[in-house]
């Protein structure tokens, strides 16, 4: 059902540390042609910290772990390549198309191919106004033992609601650095989380311990901030507008983050881009070498 990269299988056969990548923000969430270009870098980043990067995706129907060459510019300039999500997969293997793995889909294959460490950009959560509209990232979460670094939830979301779910969930979230929920765009989210972790080691150590105690059926959320955030006048602004445009467009449900996302990248001058290629850089960086010290 799967097919490793040679790369990946290497490396699997070596017991060498491995980091899933997404690949919806490949396909969906940076313009051409700078989403090729970001996910050889990212994978280099990954490779340059000391483990071995495997961007996950399907292509014709079958589940690839890592992508050969060919492989990550179909999916970054294919316009048939579609969006999956966990519900999605069986439907996309059968019907032989290519797609693009969310974070919940992406979460799901990794730990199926033995893969503890997972980085992205933001996670989906609740989204605003609309009490059950929610991203099926949460219930993978909750579903799925794995470390997830991220800068937070993206902030066109229900901040606190996201949170709220995650704390139902027994998801547990750890600032990296801080006690502030980063908010993606935003070094802060304006919300507190509980628990702070200040290296690797101490994240390695939580994850061992949670398998010791029989609590390690769900994810690790790794909360990174952004460094330089986006100007907080020119977000809250976008967001505003954005948010206001989505309404009159009807845009709903699935469609609504990738929406938001192109309309912050449209209207930002490149403010957005910028700080969502910091972000996975930075947290593909700090998961290398996450799954270096759980390799430990």
């Amino acid at each position: 059902m799967i097919k490793f990269s040679s790369e990946v299988r290497e490396a699997e056969g070596a017991n060498k540390p491995i980091v899933a990548l997404e690949s919806t923000i490949i396909s969906h969430g940076l313009p051409r042609p700078r989403n090729l270009e970001v996910a050889r870098e990212v994978e280099e980043i990954v490779r340059a910290a000391g483990a071995v990067p495997a961007t996950i995706a399907l292509i014709d129907g079958v589940i690839h772990v890592g992508l050969e060459a060919d492989q990550l510019d179909r999916i970054a300039n294919d316009d048939n390549v579609v969006k999956a999500s966990t519900r999605d997969l069986a439907i996309v293997e059968a019907t032989k198309k290519s797609a693009a793995t969310t974070v919940a889909a992406t979460a799901h294959i990794a730990h199926f191919a033995g893969i503890s460490v997972f980085a992205t950009g933001g996670l989906g959560g609740v989204h605003r106004g609309h009490t059950y509209d929610e991203s099926a990232d949460l219930i993978a979460l909750a579903e799925t033992p794995i470390v997830i670094v991220c800068a937070g939830v993206k902030s066109i979301l229900d901040v606190p609601g996201t949170l709220e779910r995650l704390e139902t969930f027994a998801v547990p979230v750890l600032g990296y650095g801080t006690t502030k929920f980063p908010g993606f765009y935003l070094t802060e989210s304006g919300y507190e989380i509980e628990h702070r972790v200040d290296s690797v080691a101490e994240i390695a150590a939580i994850w061992h311990n949670r398998f010791e105690l029989k609590t390690a059926d769900r994810a690790v959320v790794i909360a990174n901030p952004v460094v330089n955030q986006m100007d907080l006048k020119l977000h809250n602004d976008i967001l505003e507008s954005g948010l206001k445009a989505a309404d009159s467009n009807h845009v709903t449900g699935k469609a609504v983050t990738p929406f938001l996302l192109e309309y912050f990248h449209t209207h930002s001058k490149g403010e957005s881009l910028r700080v969502n290629i910091d972000i996975i850089k930075a947290n593909a960086n700090l998961a290398a070498l996450i799954a270096i010290a759980l390799n430990n």
